[in-house]
């Protein structure tokens, strides 16, 4: 049987779009591998997914000084030859690239063993890795058009990110009981991203009194959050696995990061957002531009992490829901994007098929 290699790993958002096309890939006739880090969050969500996963040593790329570098460049380069090792021995047709910095052995290993790499791109700017990636791909999808312009005509692809089916295979009543919502308000789901939000945390708490006044909120807030003590109407969970397609179906609203794969996701389902972008001294500045270009086609407000607080977080929720029905309007015009089948597709056409 023929064999795909799928490689992305340090957040959900490298790995969930994997996850999307694994049935496709299995339906295309692949015998899918996943490699990623032994100690990722990765690993833990491809188990589930049912498929084998070979671990790899990695380095976190930085752009700043720091003395891990160095030694980093050491678990880089061990990792290049223990990817080098698997792509030798599994023999893949091609390799399927979200990105992290699990990503880059993989898919210099690949170029070397004239294995052709597909990649995606979430977000507006490609990432650190992807960028040292792009160079030994054959194509690069995206998801965003404002990307197109930053890649190289002759492999970049418009796809749109894949998005879970499941997803949105949830159920509203499920979700108020998985919840403990038992009255007629309206819920917000917060949703942080994968390795939660400590501002977004801190805001959502301090605004509770004036929150639910009006609204139940369900507070997915991340590793290691404190609950601030029982409150009806007010339920929150460190991470949602099995039951996240049920608070998705039960929200009236989210409150988000920008990420890109919540995003698509929030799109998909047409739940209007209130988005709250990592800022520039934690990141380089790829949610800004990801929340900047849903708010101009009306899908989401934006507000900056700057100055942050209860009272200004749910000033702005009230202003949300006041537009709710614009956004969401907006969000279900929306163009289909059917980014699993085109990203099938490019893979497909590169392997062969």
């Amino acid at each position: 049987m023929k064999k795909i290699l799928l490689t992305g790993g340090g957040t959900a958002g490298h790995v969930t779009p994997n996850i999307a096309l694994i049935s496709g890939l299995i339906g295309m006739g692949f015998e899918a591998h996943y490699v990623g880090t032994r100690g990722g969050m990765e690993r833990g969500l491809i188990d589930k997914a049912g498929i084998p996963y070979h671990c790899i040593s990695a380095g976190k790329l930085r752009r700043y000084f720091d003395f891990r570098n160095f030694t980093d460049m050491f678990r880089i380069a061990l990792g290049f030859f223990q990817a080098l090792a698997l792509l030798i021995k599994l023999r893949p047709k091609i390799l399927f690239s979200k990105g992290g910095f699990v990503s880059c052995p993989v898919v210099w290993a690949a170029w070397v063993c004239g294995v052709p790499v597909v990649i995606h791109e979430s977000d507006i700017t490609p990432g650190l890795a992807n960028r040292l990636s792009i160079p030994f791909a054959k194509k690069v999808c995206f998801s965003f058009p404002e990307t197109e312009a930053r890649l190289p005509p002759r492999k970049r692809v418009m796809t749109g990110l894949p998005v879970r089916e499941e997803l949105f295979s949830g159920d509203a009543e499920r979700g108020r009981e998985l919840c403990g919502f038992d009255d007629g308000k309206p819920a917000i789901m917060v949703i942080g991203g994968s390795l939660g939000a400590q501002a977004v945390n801190e805001a959502v708490r301090g605004g509770l009194d004036m929150l639910l006044s009006d609204f139940n909120i369900c507070h997915i807030c991340g590793k290691g959050g404190k609950a601030p003590g029982a409150r009806k109407g007010y339920c929150q969970f460190e991470y949602v696995g099995d039951g996240l397609p049920d608070i998705f179906a039960m929200a009236d609203m989210a409150i988000s990061r920008a990420g890109a794969t919540t995003l698509f996701e929030l799109l998909a389902a047409a739940k209007p957002a209130l988005l709250i972008p990592l800022g520039t001294a934690a990141s380089r500045g790829d949610q800004i531009l990801n929340a900047r270009s849903f708010e101009k086609l009306g899908y989401c407000k934006v507000l900056a992490q700057e100055g942050l607080n209860g009272a200004i977080l749910a000033e702005n929720v009230k202003a949300l829901w006041d537009d709710r029905e614009k956004c969401a309007g907006a969000m279900k015009r929306a163009e289909p994007v059917k980014a699993v089948e085109r990203v099938l597709g490019v893979i497909g056409e590169l392997a062969g098929d």
